[in-house]
């Protein structure tokens, strides 16, 4: 049971807040527990969704790799809600289990990931762990992989979605659908 009790659906009368939520029902990422939940400060919850699913769904990183990135945040931050929950949309682009276990996992040295990807989850990775090691050599190795605004989206992606699953954990919340292994 969540430390916050979601809205009823029925309590819901932004049209605008109706529809982020059914947009993240479809990508699967969030499912409507979280968002009824922050439902009940209508106009955060409209800022929080559009960012949510702007820096997950959309932009010039690949899907998968960011669906990757943010089960692996989901897993260090402890955060059971969003660790399983799956996107829909990476899913159809072909990610499966084995390789959300293999970036959640010892990466480094999984050859069914590239190095590009490898860089990306290390990036993650030292985000929270390692700061420091996160330097202009580490940005020169990114550089020769991403773009910099590449750069600057898996940043923003990496901070924002890890903010959300440590807030999600606090809730104590557990996905509504368990993922199909």
């Amino acid at each position: 049971m969540p430390r916050i009790e979601p809205l009823d659906a029925a309590e819901i009368d932004d049209p605008e807040l109706l529809e982020l939520i059914a947009r993240g029902e479809r990508l699967g990422v969030p499912d409507a527990l979280f968002p009824r939940i922050l439902a009940r400060v209508p106009t955060y919850a409209k800022a929080l969704l559009r960012a949510m699913l702007l820096s997950h769904g959309e932009g010039n990183v690949d899907h998968k790799l960011k669906e990757i990135i943010r089960i692996r945040l989901a897993r260090s931050a402890g955060d059971q809600y969003f660790g399983g929950l799956r996107s829909a949309k990476a899913r159809q682009q072909g990610l499966d289990e084995q390789i959300v276990e293999a970036g959640a996992g010892d990466f480094d040295d999984d050859p069914s990931l590239s190095i590009a990807e490898k860089c990306a989850l290390r990036y993650a990775k030292l985000m929270y762990l390692e700061p420091s090691a996160v330097d202009a050599g580490f940005y020169a190795e990114m550089k020769t992989h991403f773009s910099e605004a590449q750069i600057m989206e898996l940043g923003a992606f990496i901070a924002f979605h890890y903010g959300m699953q440590v807030f999600a954990r606090t809730l104590d919340l557990v996905p509504l659908a368990t993922v199909p292994r």
